[in-house]
């Protein structure tokens, strides 16, 4: 499948999506994967609902970047903000987890940037799951890493700085941290050198039914 087919294939999912399920969101954590899926989502219904998870230990260019990108694309946004209990593996996860439980308690579907040569734990994701009744969109889920930056690269969206610095992956201060070698998987620098070094914070692999 060429890039332009999965774009196409993004697009035509993300518009059957949004006449099947009339509340319906799109999820946002302002990393590479969460603006491309963004933009497609816009490109079909600018006001669609869109709402991000942020913790109280993002990284100051985190904050300051979300709110350029509401600005710049005009967002039907709301934000959600919790408050981190631990460090290590517990970083960014039961807290984060309930949060998305209340972001999505009105919803019936949400939209997300999952995709599978992320990391080991997706690969078997599909790009609609279902479980105790929200429906999960995964519309870049066959996207590579070069897919997602040739996508932010065409359309010219501005992208959190941190990657300068030689992140892959982000997500909070705590848990993120840079490339040590090109040869390692895309999510090794999450909660690197603890036991969950390159997995989940749990809001892909569990139920976000209250």
């Amino acid at each position: 499948m060429t890039f332009l087919e999965k774009v196409e294939q993004a697009k035509q999912l993300i518009s059957e999506s949004i006449q099947k399920y009339p509340k319906i969101t799109c999820a946002c954590s302002f990393g590479k994967d969460s603006m491309v899926t963004l933009h497609l989502a816009i490109s079909i219904k600018h006001d669609i609902p869109v709402f991000s998870v942020l913790s109280n230990t993002e990284f100051p260019e985190t904050y300051d970047y979300v709110k350029k990108m509401v600005a710049l694309y005009h967002l039907n946004y709301k934000e959600y903000r919790y408050k981190q209990v631990g460090t290590g593996a517990e970083c960014c996860g039961a807290p984060k987890v309930e949060t998305f439980k209340t972001a999505l308690a009105n919803y019936d579907a949400w939209i997300s940037g999952v995709r599978k040569t992320e990391g080991i734990t997706r690969v078997n994701f599909k790009k609609v799951e279902v479980l105790n009744g929200l429906t999960k969109i995964n519309p870049i889920l066959d996207f590579t890493e070069l897919d997602v930056w040739r996508y932010l690269a065409l359309y010219e969206i501005p992208v959190n700085p941190k990657y300068r610095e030689g992140y892959r992956s982000l997500s909070c201060a705590l848990c993120s941290t840079p490339e040590r070698d090109e040869t390692e998987p895309e999510r090794a620098g999450r909660w690197r050198n603890t036991i969950k070094a390159g997995a989940e914070c749990g809001i892909h692999t569990t139920s976000l039914r209250k």
